[in-house]
């Protein structure tokens, strides 16, 4: 079996083309097996993974434990909100502390960006980067391009933009580098306040009109604004952000064909994009949840095949 040429997910940044195209095939692979009446492999019994989720998460945490459960592991979930980390201990007294009771891998999420990095240095245990402050969300980059791919045939050639608040988007990174390194050309839509100034330098075009922007592209991923990192007002009310960037039906039928839209979820309805969109045959949300489960399973399946003791 080809191997993954990484030995931790921390971001795309680090993964090669082949890495990519290993983990779809897997990934096509576990697909299979999910939507089999008997949905288990027996792929990671033995491995021992634990879930520290130091940021509140539902569909990520929710996806990790099923692909985990999916490939027979034993599982332990750790979230900050009752744990010492409130009483002041460190990242890596906690990580050691959980390793000390022969953990093989180790999925988090953390506020700060760079965690998942500083734990791979620090800690003997494959790490995966399940979302860093702004800066990577490798596993839903990977599960967005899987998901054009199963759409469209494939990714390269394709004009995909992503909307929104691309300034605190870690989605969005890390979905430019993956849909760079598959061949896609890669625009960014947004109000200039949440458009970061050097993003021109990672080879994307940048647009302010959403229509346009729509004109051009095969796929729009639309992303949820974050109201949560925003400490300050980067457009002048919601209402206004609505009429300029909000997807609804109405400037759907103005364009001439049909595009793919996605979303990596949760959905702000009515801002980012109206019920009816979301609803529609033109959105993939769900079946970005599904593939999901899916990549997430062929990540882990390929790093802890690297742990074979």
């Amino acid at each position: 079996m080809d191997q993954i040429s990484v030995q931790h997910l921390l971001g795309i940044k680090d993964l090669n083309k082949k890495d990519i195209d290993l983990i779809f095939s897997a990934a096509d692979n576990f697909k299979e097996v999910i939507n089999r009446p008997i949905k288990k492999v027996p792929s990671l019994r033995d491995i021992t993974v634990a879930n520290l989720f130091f940021e509140n998460s539902t569909r990520t945490k929710l996806s990790f434990e099923l692909a985990q459960k999916r490939l027979s592991a034993d599982i332990i979930n750790f979230s900050s909100g009752s744990s010492s980390v409130k009483k002041g201990e460190t990242l890596i007294d906690t990580v050691n502390n959980i390793l000390a009771m022969k953990v093989d891998m180790v999925v988090m999420r953390h506020p700060n960006a760079g965690a998942a990095k500083f734990l791979s240095e620090n800690v003997n245990a494959v790490i995966v980067n399940a979302g860093d402050g702004a800066h990577e969300h490798p596993t839903q980059a990977l599960l967005d391009a899987f998901s054009i791919r199963e759409k469209l045939g494939e990714v390269k050639g394709k004009k995909v933009v992503i909307i929104g608040d691309i300034l605190h988007s870690r989605v969005a990174l890390s979905n430019i580098f993956c849909l760079k390194k598959l061949g896609a050309e890669v625009m960014v839509c947004g109000p200039a306040t949440l458009i970061p100034k050097f993003i021109g330098e990672l080879g994307v075009k940048v647009e302010h009109d959403l229509m346009k922007a729509l004109q051009w592209c095969d796929v729009a991923n639309m992303l949820r604004i974050q109201f949560e990192r925003q400490d300050t007002k980067f457009f002048p009310s919601v209402r206004e952000y609505i009429m300029m960037y909000g997807l609804n039906k109405e400037k759907l039928d103005q364009l001439k064909k049909n595009i793919v839209i996605m979303h990596p979820g949760p959905i702000n309805r009515g801002v980012e994009l109206s019920s009816d969109v979301a609803d529609s045959e033109h959105s993939i949300i769900l079946e970005q949840v599904e593939n999901g489960v899916a990549v997430r399973m062929a990540v882990m399946y390929l790093l802890a095949s690297k742990l074979k003791r």
